[in-house]
């Protein structure tokens, strides 16, 4: 018998605040990469976010409860020591073509000073996707236009979005 080609188990690491289509689009393509994966959520204290780590896991459970092969959890410190610490061997990374490929290469050649038998594997966000982010979503929010994050955010992270933003004084 040959050995798989891919391990049984991945790990998607990000803030996922909020979790937008493009995040939602890159944990559907693993999810059908690998047995198992896990999205995890980092927790910076040192960073502001918009939702508490607690909000961004209830989000990403809502929107992948599709899913039977993935899982939720958050980490504190560096992520490759968060995969380490679960025997996972793959991180999976979403990039955006214009706007993410250094930093993420950058990241990658650290992770691999960090631990040499952890692998990124880099999946290209669609190109509807290509241009969101989290600043983007945050902006239209702010705005008050629940209806145009449709295009942007699952449905299901509308409302606690747009909740967030009248509580923060949409900031």
């Amino acid at each position: 018998m040959s050995q798989p080609l891919l391990p049984q188990y991945a790990v998607y690491t990000g803030s996922f605040d909020p979790v937008t289509l493009g995040h939602l689009h890159i944990i559907e393509r693993s999810a059908e990469l690998y047995a198992s994966l896990v999205i995890a959520v980092g927790v910076n204290s040192e960073k502001q976010s918009l939702f508490g780590t607690d909000e961004r896991i209830d989000l990403l459970r809502r929107v992948t409860s599709h899913l039977p092969n993935v899982r939720i959890d958050s980490f504190d410190g560096l992520a490759v020591d968060f995969v380490r610490s679960i025997g996972a061997k793959v991180m999976v990374r979403g990039v955006r073509p214009l706007t993410d490929i250094a930093g993420e290469f950058t990241m990658m050649m650290a992770n691999r000073q960090l631990d040499s038998e952890i692998e990124t594997v880099f999946l290209m966000a669609d190109e509807e996707f290509s241009h969101v982010s989290s600043s983007l979503i945050k902006q239209i929010a702010a705005m008050g236009n629940g209806r145009a994050l449709e295009k942007f955010v699952p449905a299901a992270v509308i409302a606690p979005l747009m909740s967030k933003m009248r509580k923060t004084g949409g900031s």
